[in-house]
């Protein structure tokens, strides 16, 4: 069992940086994947970006150049850093945890809502 809790979202204007903090209640070396993703009204969630447990990174297109994913194996925390933030990036975002205990299981925080004025 893995609990998530996200924090850091708001309300900023276009342009802005923020950062998303993602606590995890056990220690993340032993995680697989975690993962942020969003979902905006009316449409799918979807992945933002992704760090496996060897530090490896991937990134939606959308974000490229401007989010930065990042693991406190210390702190079992996982950041977004945002910068530049667009209107369309407003969404609830998600911390996705996947790992193996005895199979593959995901778990998924409560979210944190990141709203993006013009």
């Amino acid at each position: 069992q893995v609990q998530l809790v996200e924090s850091g979202g708001g309300l900023v204007q276009a342009g802005d940086s923020l950062i998303l903090s993602c606590a995890a209640s056990r220690n993340i070396n032993s995680i697989n994947t975690m993962a942020w993703y969003r979902e905006a009204p009316g449409k799918q969630r979807e992945l933002v970006a992704g760090i496996s447990s060897t530090g490896s990174t991937n990134y939606a297109d959308s974000v490229k150049g401007r989010f930065t994913i990042s693991r406190d194996n210390a702190k079992n925390t996982v950041s977004l850093q945002m910068n530049n933030l667009k209107p369309e990036d407003t969404a609830v975002y998600y911390c996705k945890a996947s790992l193996v205990l005895g199979s593959w299981r995901t778990y998924w925080g409560q979210g944190t809502q990141v709203t993006v004025s013009s």
